[in-house]
């Protein structure tokens, strides 16, 4: 993505939501309540699932007999995470009956996954026959071969459907706040480390013939850039960087779109067409009233500007539009 947020920093404040409470308290829990709009709940409100009926032990997360039967609309997610989870819960609401298999780092959240209707397992495991459709979430900071978990990811697809790689719009070679859209040149390797591994990632996909997705920055109320700013306070950067951003539901409404157009061997571009500087989306942030805290500034002059994403391409090839076409406007403030 545009912005790499440091889950592992802990900060001395974490920002909540601003919501309504009658109890006199100044520590305000970060959910959402009934009041807020539906595009921010959370999916821990949907229903159970029952663990047997998908076949699978909710202790171990091994599959049991039955759940190796693969179905034409079956689904493989590596890196079930935020995104993985959104587009398991979208996939199942289109294609039920289905199976969508979750594979993890760890059995931390197998009960979670089962919960939510994904068929866990452990990295390394495999399934009996390939899946149909097969989507690569899972970020290279937890693995030593990222490439050759991606050719793993890659002998798991049976050709099918669709073999879909969520990579990042770093990898555009532009910059200087400059347009840049899908037809733009990749960085060449030997740039950095972090981004030769996710360019070597990406040729093992195409080769294959999958698909690639570059995101731009990811985000929803309490992820993405701006939370993490806002629990620092400030920041010594320059307010004036272009950052690119989409919405977590539209990135996964978008990798849905395009496993069911089921193309061979392209790169696409998610984003949402409005970029905007750091102090653009902090003013946003602040104006919103939708945290108990504000962020106080940027205070660097120095380095990048970032570039301007646009994807209309991607858009009239795959018939899709972001449900919120701007971070501004899903705080519900004037741009």
């Amino acid at each position: 993505m545009d912005v790499a947020v440091a889950a592992a920093l802990v900060p001395t404040r974490t920002p909540t939501l601003r919501l309504p409470s009658s109890r006199p308290s100044s520590v305000r829990p970060l959910t959402p309540t009934a009041g807020r709009p539906a595009r921010i709940l959370s999916l821990a409100r949907r229903a159970p699932v029952a663990a047997a009926a998908l076949g699978v032990s909710q202790d171990t997360g091994f599959a049991m007999p039955g759940a190796d039967i693969v179905t034409q609309n079956d689904l493989l997610i590596i890196g079930p995470g935020v995104l993985g989870r959104l587009v398991a819960e979208k996939w199942l609401k289109e294609h039920p009956g289905c199976k969508v298999y979750g594979q993890t780092a760890s059995t931390d959240h197998h009960s979670e996954l089962t919960n939510i209707g994904i068929i866990p397992s452990l990295k390394g495991s495999t399934i009996s026959q390939k899946a149909p459709y097969v989507i690569f979430c899972a970020p290279p900071s937890r693995s030593d071969d990222y490439p050759g978990d991606l050719r793993v990811a890659a002998s798991n697809w049976n050709g099918e459907g669709s073999f879909l790689f969520t990579s990042s719009t770093a990898l555009y070679d532009c910059s200087d706040n400059r347009l840049c859209n899908e037809d733009c040149p990749s960085i060449p390797v030997g740039r950095g480390p972090r981004t030769d591994v996710l360019l070597r990632a990406e040729n093992v996909v195409l080769e294959a013939g999958g698909c690639v997705l570059r995101l731009a920055g990811l985000y929803k109320i309490d992820r993405g850039a701006h939370y993490f700013w806002l629990r620092k306070g400030t920041l010594d950067s320059r307010p004036d960087h272009i950052i690119n951003q989409i919405h977590y539901e539209d990135a996964a409404s978008l990798a849905i779109a395009i496993m069911k157009k089921r193309p061979r061997a392209r790169i696409f571009l998610g984003c949402d067409n409005k970029p905007l500087s750091r102090q653009e989306i902090m003013d946003a942030v602040n104006k919103s009233g939708k945290f108990d805290t504000e962020f106080q500034g940027f205070t660097g002059t120095g380095g990048p500007l970032g570039k301007r994403m646009e994807n209309s391409k991607t858009r009239a090839d795959i018939g899709w539009e972001p449900q919120y076409p701007s971070f501004t406007e899903f705080l519900g403030v004037d741009s």
